[in-house]
This record gives C-alpha cells, structure tokens and sequence, in this order.
C-alpha cells in the first residue's frame, strides 16, 4: 500500500488529526472483533494524541475497556529497590502512560503491558556482562548497540533476560494475536521505540539496547532527565521488525530534530541508519502507514516534495 503523509500546521493540529485516525480505525476493529491491540509509545509526540484519545474515550466514540495495549520499550536501570518500585519510578514510561492516558480515561483497558525492563537489576546485569563475555555479542554501527544474549549463554542470569524478558514479551504479543494498531514516534537520528541508528532489522523483536549518547541527550534536552549522569544507558524495547509487524502504523513526528529523518526514511532506500525507515518495506509488503507530521518534522520533506511523491507516497499537505 502506498505510505500515507499528513502535514499539520502545527502540534495541536497534528495531534487532533491522529486521533481522529486512530478512533476511526479502533471503531473499524472493534466492530469485528470483541477486542483491539494497541501498540503504544512515549515521548513528547504522543503527548497530545493521547489527550484527544482519551476524550474520544469519554465521550463515548470508543470503548476503552475493549482495547488492551503493548507499550513499545521502556528504561533499564530506573531508582528503585524492586522492580515495582523501578516500574513506578515517575520518569518509567509506564508512569508516562498512567498520566498521559490510562489516567484521563473513566473505563479503563481491558490489559496493560510493558517491557520487562524494571525487572532486570542494572548493576547485575553489568557485572554479568563483564564475567561472561562470551555470552554475548554486540550489534550496530553507532554508539547504541544491541545486546545479543547467546541461547547456550552460561550466565544464568543473562539466559534468564533472554527468556523470561526479551522472548516472553515478543511471546505474549505474538499469543495475543498482534498489533492492530501500533503508534509510533521518531528519535532524532530516525530510531523507533529504543531500536537505535545502525542496528540491524533483521530479527529485531525485543531487543536490549545500550542507548547511544545522542538519545540520551535529546532525553535531557527534553526535560525527561536533568543530566546525563542521571539518564539510563540501557533499555528493552521492540525492534523495528517486530513494529512493523502490525496490521497499521500510525507515525507521529513532532519538531525540526526529526525533520532530516522523516524525509530521508520517505524519500531514499530502506537502511538500519533510519530504522524508521523499515516502513517503506512494511508498506511494500501491504502493511498500512500513516506519518502525521506538523510543519517544522515537514522542513525536509517540503525540500524533496517531488522525489517523495515520485517513490509513491501520498502527501496532504494542510498548510498548502
């Protein structure tokens, strides 16, 4: 199918204009299915989406309690003595979602779930790292790197993450059925979710990541982290593979950061150094995306108008 883009005048424009997308097609679902599967991101872009989302909910336009959800990845190494306490912390993303979504709704989803990050304890995941490195392999060609656990790993407790963190959670999706619907954003350099620039698709399901430096610094510049000492460097999260494997994509890119990403991920071939970019290959294959981008994510794209459209892509441009 042809990869749909949508340009706003603004955030607040953008934001209404997925919504209203993303109600129209959780209606769609539910009057074919008894209940629907989100897949859900955080991150300043969604922020809006979700309260227009939220209100649908309300007023009624959606069910709420038909919908359960799978947030795409979530920190390693939050403050906390247990892993409720880590999953609690305020700058969790599970956190994020109880206060930018689950929160405003009066009927809540049916099931919640996230990456099973709090679970694994930093320091002794670091320290088995070091003990065991023939454990384990490293991929991408960035600072952030994807941890690969080997299947005949002889630390436990790295057998133990592959398991019972990475695996179960591709698992539990892959048993619900699959994602519906799966909301997305975009990292600065092109990365979905924690899937960092450079790592490779190819069975990229749940990944653990070791974050490159510029996303942590675009998490402190964002406020999420008042220093870099303080942001994680490690997290679990769905890899583009895996994103791309739901029925429909809805892409929200918000700012001038993400403006050089979405354009090159529209307008040249598919490459692990814009992992956004898996979807002109999700689309190909029949898979269904909408970009909902406001003026400023548009900058580069407005540049490459006519090269975008030559490749089959379908521009609104509201601002026009």
């Amino acid at each position: 199918m042809p990869i749909r883009v949508i340009i706003a005048r603004d955030y607040d424009q953008a934001s209404e204009i997925a919504a209203t997308y993303a109600v129209e097609e959780i209606r769609n679902i539910l009057a074919g299915h008894w209940t629907g599967i989100l897949g859900l991101a955080t991150g300043n872009s969604p922020v809006g989406f979700y309260q227009h989302l939220a209100r649908a909910a309300r007023e009624g336009r959606i069910d709420s309690s038909r919908l359960s959800s799978y947030n795409l990845d979530e920190y390693i190494g939050l403050p906390g003595r247990t892993a409720r306490e880590r999953s609690q912390n305020p700058k969790s993303y599970e956190s994020f979602m109880f206060r930018e979504l689950f929160g405003l709704l009066d009927k809540k989803f049916r099931e919640v779930h996230f990456p099973g990050a709090p679970l694994i304890e930093q320091a002794k995941m670091e320290e088995e790292l070091r003990a065991h490195p023939q454990d384990w392999t490293e991929t991408g060609k960035s600072c952030g790197r994807a941890v690969l656990i080997r299947p005949d790993a002889a630390s436990s407790y790295l057998s133990w993450i592959r398991e019972s963190v990475l695996e179960a959670y591709a698992k539990k999706i892959e048993r619900a059925g699959g994602i519906d619907l799966q909301v997305v954003g975009v990292g600065g350099r092109g990365h979905v979710g924690f899937h960092e620039s450079g790592i490779p698709f190819e069975k990229s399901h749940v990944l653990l990541v070791r974050l490159d430096d510029d996303t942590v610094g675009n998490a402190v510049a964002d406020g999420n982290f008042s220093s870099r000492e303080e942001a994680p460097r490690y997290a679990v999260t769905m890899g583009a593979e895996l994103i791309y494997r739901a029925r429909r994509v809805l892409l929200l890119a918000m700012g001038s950061r993400k403006s050089k990403a979405v354009a090159l991920s529209l307008a040249e071939n598919p490459t692990d150094d814009v992992p956004i970019s898996y979807g002109r290959i999700y689309a190909d294959r029949g898979g269904e995306l909408l970009y909902v981008i406001d003026r400023e994510a548009a900058a580069d794209v407005l540049q490459r108008l006519d090269e975008i459209r030559s490749r089959g892509v379908v521009i609104e441009d509201l601002c026009a």
